[in-house]
């Protein structure tokens, strides 16, 4: 049995990071009875911090007013199977006095523990962590400051930004207020609340050192870099403000040893609500596409564009043909300087602006085009292939759940033109199969288009959620699509594996 300290995602030396994969339990971002539910309802507090005034000898009462907020997570996941990969000295007698017939079967994996933290959103009991403190895990428990402790529901993971959203069932619980985390400045002073290498709540002290971090290996990155003490367990921890407002999730570090080196990274709260949000109502991330390729403007750029004085903006290098870019009339050469009135500083930060924009909703683009400013109007759409994210393994919905280990997507026509998938072929196309999973060995694998549910049609991702979560019978038969035709699986998760 393994115990490991869930983050926060270490960046050592040369700034790597690991992050899971993506997995899913029926599919993975929803979870059973959030598709279209209501919002959430957290406390939001949007006014400024104060910045002038006596000095502070203590926070006392912040830590009091925080710490019920903040929970810790304990993971674990069953067992696996690794198969055998065909060793050339498995038939020597030697190997096989010791290992036997596991040699054709392959070998388990023996079952894992992991700690990180969340934080209380919500009286009615959401809670907010990061993505990689519960993937994979077949059961996730939290455990709150007064010592009770639940069995978690995974209501959403989004490995984009590395936010996972959680379900306890509880209520009146001390939910944490957000603020709104573009108000916030370097030099700020705030809280790094945790739970880190296991050994109790602990808060530690710091001041915001720089805002709009990425470069970590995600997706979608806005991180706040705080000098707040961020350890191995901290994880899906708070980062408050003076007054003990949420305002980031506590996700990486940069560190040579492993350790906190006095550079950490949190997500920030307006990021973290909309991506929680959005798995709450919709079971998924809805995302804004505007069809352009950009790169950031440099000197040697600037001056080949003959452009003497900008410093900030991006430069268009591709518009893709019938994008909602080419339908506003941007140009290649062209250079964004602002998306709805906010200023475009590079291009991680336009593509996360886009991101945030739904779908649907006309802005204004403002470029500049052979020495002259011009405003576009662009209606952004859905950014396509966006895959519907993994329901939760834990143990608590176990007895509805079938297809674990499977993660499925819309069949939209990005997904179609890219595995030549015919137009005549309805149904969700799978993302992934996990290979120790039922489903796998039954022959389900990535790029098969699931057609059918137990003789149902399935025409989308989230039809395949509620077609399979709480079945009486957990065997599922499956008509699927490949490349060979359609034929029928039937995958048995009451097998013993």
């Amino acid at each position: 049995m393994r115990k490991k300290f869930l983050g926060p995602l270490t960046l050592v030396a040369a700034l790597a990071i690991g992050l899971s994969g993506l997995a899913f339990s029926k599919l993975d971002q929803a979870s059973e009875g959030t598709a279209k539910a209501s919002p959430v309802q957290v406390t939001v507090d949007n006014k400024p911090v104060a910045r002038q005034g006596p000095n502070v000898t203590s926070f006392a009462p912040v830590v009091k007013k925080v710490t019920p907020s903040v929970a810790q997570v304990t993971v674990s996941t069953k067992p696996k199977k690794i198969p055998s990969m065909g060793s050339p000295f498995q038939d020597h007698p030697w190997f096989r006095q010791f290992f036997g017939d596991e040699l054709e079967r392959g070998f388990r994996m023996p079952r894992q523990h992991g700690l990180g933290s969340a934080v209380v959103v919500s009286k009615d009991g959401y809670l907010l962590t990061n993505n990689h403190v519960v993937d994979n895990a077949d059961e996730v428990k939290v455990t709150l400051n007064d010592g009770r402790e639940f069995t978690a529901k995974v209501v959403g993971k989004d490995p984009k930004t590395d936010i996972a959203v959680l379900k306890i069932d509880a209520k009146d619980l001390p939910a944490l207020p957000i603020a709104d985390s573009e108000q916030i400045e370097v030099g700020d002073l705030v809280l790094a609340v945790g739970n880190p290498f296991g050994v109790g709540q602990t808060v530690t002290m710091g001041m915001v050192s720089a805002m709009g971090r990425g470069n970590l290996g995600l997706d979608y990155e806005d991180f706040i870099q705080t000098d707040a003490a961020i350890n191995p367990g901290n994880s899906g921890g708070a980062l408050v403000d003076a007054e003990g407002r949420l305002i980031g999730i506590n996700t990486a570090i940069l560190s040579r040893s492993g350790g906190n080196q006095g550079i950490g990274f949190a997500v920030p709260a307006n990021l973290a609500r909309g991506v929680m949000d959005g798995l709450i109502k919709d079971g998924r991330v809805v995302r804004g596409f505007m069809g352009v390729g950009i790169q950031n403007l440099t000197p040697v750029l600037a001056k080949e564009f003959g452009l003497k004085d900008e410093t900030s903006g991006v430069l268009v290098s591709d518009v893709s043909p019938k994008s909602p870019a080419e339908k506003a009339g941007v140009k290649t050469g062209d250079l964004i300087l602002e998306l709805d009135g906010k200023p475009v500083r590079d291009s991680r930060h336009l593509k996360l602006q886009v991101a945030q924009t739904a779908p649907g909703e006309s802005v204004p683009l403002k470029v500049l085009r052979d020495g002259k400013t011009r405003t576009l109007e662009v209606t952004v759409k859905e950014l396509p292939g966006s895959e519907v994210a993994s329901t939760s393994k834990s143990k608590d919905s176990d007895s509805g759940e079938s297809l674990q280990g499977v993660a499925v997507g819309d069949l939209d026509g990005a997904v179609r033109e890219r595995s030549k998938i015919p137009a005549t072929v309805k149904g969700v196309v799978v993302l992934s199969v996990e290979p120790d999973s039922v489903a796998f060995e039954a022959g389900l694998r990535e790029g098969d288009v699931i057609q059918e549910i137990n003789r149902k049609p399935v025409s989308s991702a989230e039809d395949a959620v509620r077609m399979t979560e709480n079945l009486d019978d957990k065997t599922v038969l499956l008509r699927v699509w490949s490349k060979g035709g359609s034929r029928y699986v039937v995958v048995d998760e009451t097998k013993d594996r």
